[in-house]
């Protein structure tokens, strides 16, 4: 405030010294002194009036800092704020609607007539948004709660403080929220919030959006609505277009949507396939068959408790059936179509309360009359052969018909469950039966008869097994000893040809004998007794010469060297030369 007061003064006083008259020239002033002194006074006055100017320049430029917005507070104006506002327009007292951006910036006398200051620029971080709240403008109408959305092709002009005031814009919440992004906003007129709670609304894959939308838009005709059903006798609501207040008609996509949570209530449904599992809750019991070493059946019983699984919608359903309580396990495939979601939610809530509330005890009630009262089956023969053509039959449901016909109890309780469901705008794909818990004692009758008739096969598996056994290890044993068989058999075939062969040498050498001893007779009556005996000697030694021929070399002696004279009958030479060489010596030649 000094700075602009002594560059007035200086202004004043350059000014002053710059138009000066001159005075009367005094007695003995030359006129030489006369131009120096005139030109002094002027220099003066440039001097004053540029350090005035100077002074008043330094309090004229402003500079903002590039990621700051500069807000100004009019100190000195000839006109005062109206009453009931906050915010003032050009010429008013009062913080100003106008904001001053990054860089120099040169407004006379700014430093003096304004207060300056400088806020952050407001960055709204990826997925989330910025709350506004307008602390000026048109007061609420009267049953609002929140001001209405600015139309998309005029966000940008009305977050700009003087269009905002001077063109309708409401105080309070503002619907229309700042998307992610960096924004240069009056902070004396826009307060934005960004906080946990400021999240964008995202919609998975697989899921929609049902929207309750608690504002209007401007000039929205929203006095039509409709009363909307999935099904005849189904549950029924209102539902609206969207931009009215109320259960939007047209659910959200998969995607991600800014929309004020004080405006806008999502609800997300699951469209996907999904399992519900009826299962546990109980306690089975068991009996258990068992065969001991002499191949007498046994049986012991047992209890096991069946827990709910943690993922199951409820435990399992108890049937009563021929006077029997049955726990039945039970997984139905459920789907809520995107088109019906609206309905689902405008009615119970949300597909939790449709499965709580409406389908559960459906499914119960149905499973529970299906299975206690009467089933379609199949007409067959004598021998359980489904007669052809086929034709079906209706008869009071067994207890082992959970067993035997599951398919035909499965497909009249999914037929009945499927109406049920559409009427809560969910769609039954599929309904399975699990393993139903039926009292062992209507079963071990059929236990021990199958246990027996096992045993019977397996005995006589077992028994014609020992008996190719029994070949095979002949088999094995035979191909064992096949050599010596094979020996055994060549021996005796020797042993017969060898006595065959011996036979015929028998019966040769009888002959032989006998043909011999005939010889001999007649040999014995002409040459006597004596003789034949040493031709028989003779013969023998031989035979032994023969059999052992390192005696031949007694041949030599054995020729007749010396000559016997006689008339050549009888064995007189033949003794000679044995007496020859039974004494050693050498008998002599006979004479020439």
């Amino acid at each position: 405030m000094f700075e602009v007061f002594a560059g007035f003064v200086a202004l004043a006083l350059g000014f002053a010294l710059l138009f000066r008259k001159a005075k009367p020239s005094e007695s003995g002033d030359t006129a030489r002194r006369k131009f120096f002194r005139a030109m002094a006074s002027r220099f003066g006055g440039v001097v004053l009036t540029l350090v005035g100017l100077f002074l008043l320049a330094g309090s004229s430029f402003i500079f903002i800092n590039a990621d700051k917005v500069g807000h100004l507070k009019r100190i000195y104006a000839f006109e005062e704020l109206p009453p009931g506002r906050i915010i003032a327009l050009q010429g008013q007292k009062g913080p100003q609607a106008r904001i001053l951006g990054p860089g120099f910036h040169f407004i006379p006398l700014i430093r003096v007539l304004y207060d300056v200051e400088q806020y952050r620029v407001i960055n709204v971080p990826e997925g989330y948004y910025g709350e506004i709240t307008a602390r000026d403008g048109k007061p609420m109408p009267e049953g609002m709660f929140i001001a209405p959305a600015f139309a998309d092709d005029r966000v940008t002009q009305m977050l700009n403080a003087d269009i905002f005031l001077t063109e309708g814009g409401i105080r309070g919440p503002q619907e229309t929220v700042l998307k992610p992004g960096s924004y240069r906003l009056n902070r004396y007129l826009f307060n934005v919030e960004v906080t946990k709670n400021t999240n964008a609304t995202i919609i998975p894959a697989g899921h929609v959006g049902v929207v309750k939308s608690n504002v209007a838009n401007e000039g929205k005709d929203c006095s039509h609505q409709e009363v909307k059903a999935v099904a005849s006798g189904a549950l029924s609501v209102p539902l609206v277009d969207r931009g009215c207040i109320g259960i939007w008609k047209e659910p959200l996509l998969p995607g991600a949507y800014y929309l004020n949570h004080k405006a806008y209530e999502v609800t997300l449904v699951d469209t996907r396939v999904q399992t519900w599992i009826y299962s546990g809750g109980y306690v089975k019991r068991i009996i258990d068959l068992h065969v001991d070493q002499q191949g007498n059946i046994k049986q012991t019983e047992r209890s096991e408790t069946q827990q709910m699984p943690q993922n199951a919608a409820d435990r399992a359903v108890f049937v009563k059936i021929e006077g029997w309580d049955i726990p039945l396990d039970l997984r139905a495939l459920v789907q809520v179509p995107p088109e019906n979601a609206p309905v689902l939610v405008g009615s119970v809530g949300g597909i939790t309360e449709i499965e709580n509330r409406i389908l559960t005890p459906a499914i119960r009630s149905i499973v529970r009359n299906v299975a206690g009262s009467q089933i379609r089956v199949p007409v067959v023969d004598d021998k359980g052969v489904p007669v052809q053509p086929m034709t079906f039959t209706r008869r009071p449901t067994r207890v082992l018909d959970l067993i035997e016909h599951r398919d035909f109890i499965e497909e009249t309780i999914e037929s009945k469950i499927k109406i049920e469901g559409r009427k809560a705008g969910v769609e039954i794909k599929e309904i399975r039966l699990g393993e139903p818990s039926i009292p062992p004692e209507l079963l071990i009758s059929r236990l021990r008869v199958q246990l027996a008739d096992q045993l019977g096969k397996a005995y006589e598996r077992e028994t014609s097994a020992q008996a190719k056994r029994v070949e095979t290890e002949q088999a094995r044993a035979t191909a064992n000893e096949q050599p010596r068989l094979v020996a055994a058999q060549i021996a005796v075939k020797v042993a017969k040809q060898r006595e065959a062969e011996r036979a015929a040498l028998g019966s040769a050498e009888r002959k032989f004998l006998e043909e011999l001893a005939k010889g001999q007779n007649a040999q014995a009556s002409v040459l006597g007794k004596d003789r034949v005996a040493m031709l028989q000697a003779l013969d023998k030694v031989l035979g032994t010469l023969e059999s052992k021929p390192e005696l031949v070399g007694l041949v030599s002696r054995l020729v007749p060297h010396t000559v016997v004279g006689g008339d050549g009958g009888g064995l007189t030479g033949a003794a000679a030369i044995l007496g020859s060489a039974l004494s050693g010596k050498t008998p002599e030649k006979p004479a020439q």
